[in-house]
């Protein structure tokens, strides 16, 4: 069951919801862990799913969730029934009833915390909210009758404030009996420790340039051109691959460049039709992929004064540039302080609405200065 039908706050836009992804990719090892645990007859009630967005975490969880709803608790094989079949997988057949209820949102043993619709905007909250958390005791009341397992997935936990932190901690320390809850957290530090300590990790790792492909396939994304150029960008992220490649995130960033190879007298038609790329109206998503991949380029221009390139490159030639842009320690340091500057300048601008594109101007010409010493 779940606390809210749409819009989705846990699905990213053009892939499949991690709800109807059939494989993980690239996290065999966590997958095993959890399987260890289970068969070892010693499951922890709560497992605190982390790593880096997009790597596939909401999907394991709800993998498990299937896996937990849909496995019979005392399972045996033999003869006799006394010789334990012990799970390879968490895979559960797409016909059981518990999956096809559970895609429809109508399984009444899985409860879905996540930010829900204000009544009034209409939009998502930012936050999950108390209120949120306080819908648990409704749910264990009315879904213990049967005295099955019951799976809570929190996605994320990052977005709880203290108050629905708080309460969802108490149900940590006192969970109801056969309750798993499985909180997915993109940056488990910024969780309260008396969660993190009740809780079981499993950390995903970021995936290869293999599994990004296979994984794109799966979600039916027509790869682009530079396919290794969007995987190196992605950063091993199926998340980020499918968005960069739903929002022409490689063209934002050969663009980036484009301007980036004029310095230090930089072209300004190439500058001007940079800053109003993303400026026409409904396009707020492409607006924040060209601020982080701003972002990114900048970290990659300081460490490149410091560091060998440390992987493929996303454009041919881009780490030359790079060098020439920062050809030193003193020079990384230098642009160290220009990328914190301007992207906190950039996160307050549109936090208060500045005009986008006068702050993409604005990092062109700080950007320029920096070149100039």
């Amino acid at each position: 069951m779940s606390n809210d039908s749409s819009p989705e706050p846990d699905r990213v836009e053009g892939a499949p919801h991690p709800s109807d992804t059939e494989q993980l990719l690239g996290q065999g090892r966590a997958e095993t862990n959890f399987l260890d645990a289970y068969s070892s007859g010693k499951l922890h009630h709560a497992w605190l799913i982390t790593g880096p967005r997009g790597v596939g975490k909401a999907t394991l969880a709800w993998r498990m969730a299937r896996f937990l709803l849909a496995t019979p608790e005392a399972e045996t094989g033999g003869l006799f029934g006394d010789a334990p079949l012990i799970p390879t997988d968490l895979n559960i057949p797409a016909d059981n009833p518990i999956v096809r209820r559970m895609r429809a949102g109508s399984e009444s043993s899985l409860f879905v915390l996540r930010r829900s619709v204000d009544e009034k905007t209409k939009r998502l909250r930012s936050i999950i909210n108390v209120d949120e958390v306080r819908k648990l005791k409704n749910f264990f009341a009315l879904s213990s009758a049967d005295g099955g397992r019951r799976v809570v997935i929190v996605d994320s936990a990052d977005e709880m404030n203290v108050s629905s932190a708080n309460a969802l901690l108490k149900v940590l320390e006192e969970p109801p009996e056969k309750t798993f809850l499985l909180l997915v957290s993109h940056q488990p530090s910024r969780l309260l420790p008396t969660i993190r300590s009740r809780c079981r990790e499993l950390r995903l790792s970021t995936l290869g340039a293999d599994d990004i492909h296979k994984a794109l396939g799966q979600a039916n994304i027509s790869l682009a051109e530079n396919v290794d150029g969007l995987v190196a960008l992605a950063g091993g992220s199926v998340g980020d691959a499918v968005r960069l490649t739903n929002l022409e995130g490689m063209k934002i960033y050969q663009s980036i460049l484009s301007v980036l190879k004029t310095m230090p007298r930089f072209d300004r038609q190439l500058a001007i039709a940079l800053a109003e790329s993303t400026t026409r109206r409904g396009a707020e998503e492409q607006r924040a992929l060209l601020f982080s991949l701003l972002d990114t380029v900048l970290a990659k221009i300081a460490r490149a004064g410091v560091l060998l390139p440390d992987g493929p490159e996303v454009v041919k030639g881009e780490n030359d540039l790079f060098q020439r842009l920062c050809p030193d320690g003193a020079s990384a340091q230098k642009w160290a302080y220009t990328a914190q500057e301007i992207s906190d300048r950039n996160q307050h601008g549109l936090a208060v609405n500045l005009d986008p594109a006068a702050l993409i101007l604005d990092t062109v010409f700080k950007i320029q200065k920096t070149v100039e010493g």
